[in-house]
């Protein structure tokens, strides 16, 4: 994996995090700017997702193994985007904690990433 691309995702989703988590300090629900902000995060997993792939197709291998680290990717693609649509539900200042907890796990499993990633020393 890229580790830099790595790094800036795990920034952007604890700055996400921490955006949303004052929203929800604040008794505020999400609002248009988060939304422009998750989706931010989304992209740039949606490049980690791709990057990901196209250096398995290229016979690279994680260190922990193929499957573990294609289910990490896919989990790390949905977690932000399935926090804003359940903040969609709750327009509340929950809606604003919920992005921001799925924000956390985001970094979380960047983390995760890396180490699977870097196992094999690749």
């Amino acid at each position: 994996m890229i580790d830099a691309l790595t790094v800036a995702v795990g920034a952007a989703a604890l700055a996400l995090a921490a955006w949303c988590g004052f929203a929800a300090y604040r008794d505020q629900p999400t609002k248009d700017w988060h939304f422009i902000g998750m989706a931010v995060v989304t992209v740039l997993v949606v490049v980690q997702l791709v990057v990901g792939v196209v250096l398995l197709a290229r016979g690279e291998k994680p260190g922990d193994g193929t499957g573990i680290f294609v289910a990490y990717l896919l989990g790390a693609a949905a977690a932000v985007p399935a926090a804003g649509f359940m903040s969609l539900a709750e327009r509340t200042r929950w809606g604003s904690a919920t992005v921001a907890a799925g924000a956390v796990v985001l970094a979380v499993l960047e983390v995760r990433l890396f180490d699977i990633w870097g196992a094999s020393g690749a």
